[in-house]
């Protein structure tokens, strides 16, 4: 009887010291940061020059998959260009991203068509651009009434 328990002991103390360990460890992800690869401005009709931006360039799939998202910061003279090869109806939300956003939809000669203002963070509402766009320019949340931006202005660009 005592070798059965023995036994029974082991087998208890054997299967207790294989099973794996849950770790309760937080992983962090690394900051990403702003990455100045052009700059941008806004221009009314007449050519006049409404805001300036530093852009950071999103030209591939991946980059207009993920834009903005995980960012918890940026300043107001950033923005993100998205550039499309195609001008059609453009469709954009703020699923994983952090910072609220104005979200400025321009065609294919760069003339704004729609801005959707004060996008919320974290927010999957879609938010489409109302008319083909080709281009999409992401600023800061309220940027746009501060700089007076509406469809018509124009963007240009220069890549650094």
């Amino acid at each position: 009887m005592n070798k059965n328990i023995l036994i029974l002991l082991g087998v208890i103390f054997l299967s207790l010291s294989c099973q794996n360990t849950v770790r309760k460890t937080k992983v962090k992800s690394p900051e990403i940061h702003f990455k100045k690869e052009g700059v941008l401005q806004v221009q009314d009709s007449l050519g006049h020059t409404k805001a300036s931006f530093d852009i950071e360039l999103a030209d591939n799939d991946y980059e207009h998959q993920t834009g903005l998202m995980y960012r918890k910061q940026m300043q107001d003279n950033q923005a993100m260009l998205f550039l499309f090869k195609e001008e059609q109806p453009r469709y954009f939300y703020m699923k994983n991203t952090y910072i609220p956003l104005d979200i400025i939809y321009a065609d294919a000669d760069k003339q704004i068509v729609h801005i959707a203002k004060e996008a919320k963070a974290l927010d999957e509402t879609t938010l489409p651009s109302g008319k083909a766009a080709k281009y999409v320019l992401e600023i800061k949340a309220g940027l746009s009434d501060t700089y007076n931006l509406h469809p018509g202005d124009k963007l240009s660009w220069k890549t650094l």
